[in-house]
């Protein structure tokens, strides 16, 4: 017989334009590795883990959701039940750097129209990629407070940069929000 007890199951979405890294920010939490190879998600990967927290088990589910616009109909059936939310983009200075940038909000509008007001956390991705002193998070900081998200880390699926921390911040919001 399994132990349930003391057990809780949080479904936690990631989102945010194909190529800004959601799959690899995944596996570097969740397996401690990172793949240079891009690999496109098709639809969405389905990636568990387990921690604890007050003695508490939690079961986290990570939801990569594609990015990419050929996957957008299945959003309502990715989102259902989500409890939390990371959106990523990227922080290269380039074209899908600054697209990315700008299509936080329509991910945040899909967020919200398909899962309501759960937290949402901003994952500025690949900060080993950009010249940290250089970063202007003006922008950043605006939209985070403007939408009331739970804030923002720059994040490196490469190097680790920020990946535990911004995880563990986004477990413990929901481990305090929906805990009976």
């Amino acid at each position: 017989m399994v132990d349930l007890s003391n057990k809780y199951i949080y479904k936690i979405i990631v989102v945010g334009d194909g190529g800004v890294g959601k799959t690899s920010l995944i596996k570097k939490f969740t397996e401690g590795s990172f793949e240079q190879e891009y690999i496109k998600t098709i639809g969405a990967q389905f990636s568990k883990y387990e921690s604890e927290r007050n003695g508490d088990k939690i079961k986290l589910l990570f939801w990569d959701i594609a990015g990419q616009e050929d996957f957008q109909f299945l959003l309502p059936s990715f989102y259902q039940n989500a409890k939390a939310a990371i959106i990523a983009y990227s922080l290269e200075e380039n074209d899908l750097g600054k697209n990315s940038f700008a299509h936080v909000m329509n991910w945040h509008k899909n967020i919200e129209n398909y899962c309501g007001k759960i937290p949402i956390l901003v994952f500025a991705n690949k900060i080993d990629l950009v010249n940290e002193g250089n970063l202007k998070l003006i922008d950043l900081q605006k939209l985070i407070d403007d939408n009331n998200f739970l804030g923002y880390y720059l994040t490196s699926a490469k190097t680790g940069q920020g990946v535990i921390e911004a995880f563990n911040a986004i477990i413990a919001r929901i481990y305090d929000q929906y805990k009976p």
